[in-house]
């Protein structure tokens, strides 16, 4: 059996997609799967394309004689049912809106945690989780539903990891004991945080982080992107296509100078315009456009060793930046620039984690201010507690 699984539509995840192939032509299939990866390398993308594939839908990926549906997609096909997580405050209505634009764009961003509305891009992040009720009256009926036309019942559930503990106990229990042809298709960002009962049920399918280049090919053949701006875009985009997508490379790069002012200030230590600059981004940015900072950040961090180690410009992303750079790397010649990085890693799920974004930046500067001069962090790691009463008096 020939089947060229996401081949019309999936970025990347080759291994996966091969995994999904034996799976599909040895019709050894579990009730539950379990996809797990970094945030926009295409879960919710690649659940959509094995449900349809499930149910012989020839559509994101090229069946050929495993076609067995006459449905366009997985959104006109009966037995296929997509769950995201909510607001409390979220509407049936709102929640068929998302899903119909899933159904143009698998890597459309509908996640309310990312994109509260979807006429404001400027609102601020909802927290969006699996409420028992939402379980109870949505999610549990659809499990004892027979398939309709298809080979099975497919309940996808995107971010799992936002159940709250009495809805992953009552989820628990539908796994345990799954009725005939009904296959559970979940997808999260934190396989760690997961009950053990309930992996231990699935099968699991990691997902990678995506490769520049294929970031970058993505943009070309899937977004129409110039080339030009697809490269610059895929080098900052940190593996997540999903987002970076919608990317404006003019408002990037502008960024990009908001990012060296920040290196600038934190190095003088300057408290007034570290504070003023870091606000803007918090009033300004929802998560994403934060992340988005975090690794606008990284990325000059590394050209900064690059040029360090090499002095050849031909390896700078931000070629423009070049002046800037000879310079940081001049007089800095001790920066610990690895530990910099590897500090901004230790800060982004905080983001995530709505902490205050304010005082996440502020704290990343002074850490930075001191790892520049070669120096080890005024608060070491084990107490970084102790950076609150800066804030609290």
């Amino acid at each position: 059996m020939n089947i060229k699984f996401g081949n019309r539509r999936i970025i990347g995840q080759s291994r996966a997609k091969e995994q999904v192939e034996r799976m599909l032509a040895s019709d050894r299939i579990s009730h539950a799967y379990l996809l797990s990866g970094p945030s926009g390398v295409g879960k919710t993308a690649f659940a959509l394309a094995f449900a349809e594939a499930i149910n012989g839908i020839d559509h994101l990926s090229e069946l050929g004689e495993y076609e067995a549906s006459k449905k366009s997609s997985w959104f006109t096909h009966p037995d296929i049912h997509v769950f995201i997580p909510k607001p409390t405050s979220a509407k049936t209505e709102e929640l068929r809106d998302r899903l119909e634009l899933l159904s143009k764009d698998p890597y459309e961003i509908i996640d309310f945690s990312q994109r509260p509305s979807l006429d404001d891009e400027s609102s601020k992040n909802l927290q969006a989780f699996y409420p028992i009720d939402y379980f109870r009256d949505d999610i549990r009926p659809i499990a004892k539903l027979k398939p309709n036309e298809g080979n099975r019942v497919v309940i996808i559930l995107t971010h799992v990891e936002t159940m709250r503990k009495e809805t992953a106990n009552a989820f628990l229990k539908l796994l345990e004991e799954p009725s005939d042809r009904l296959m559970f298709i979940l997808t999260t960002e934190s396989y760690e945080s997961l009950l053990p009962t309930i992996t231990s049920r699935c099968q699991h399918i990691p997902l990678g982080a995506l490769k520049a280049q294929e970031v970058e090919q993505g943009l070309i053949d899937v977004d129409g992107l110039e080339p030009e701006a697809a490269a610059y875009l895929a080098r900052v985009s940190n593996g997540n296509y999903a987002m970076t997508r919608f990317f404006d490379v003019s408002k990037l790069k502008e960024n990009r100078e908001s990012v060296v002012e920040y290196l600038r200030m934190a190095f003088s230590q300057d408290a007034n315009g570290l504070s003023t600059l870091v606000q803007d981004w918090q009033s300004s940015q929802n998560i994403e456009g934060l992340i988005a900072m975090t690794n606008l950040i990284e990325m000059y961090i590394r050209d900064l060793m690059v040029y360090r180690e090499t002095g050849e410009k031909k390896f700078i992303t931000n070629i423009d930046q070049l002046e800037s750079i000879q310079k940081f790397v001049k007089a800095l010649d001790d920066a610990r620039l690895e530990e910099m990085i590897t500090h901004l890693d230790e800060f982004r799920p905080a983001l995530r984690q709505n902490v205050n974004p304010k005082l996440i930046f502020i704290v990343l500067a002074l850490r930075f201010s001191t790892l520049m001069r070669g120096l080890d962090p005024i608060i070491s790691d084990e107490e970084n507690w102790k950076h609150v009463p800066a804030f609290v008096e």
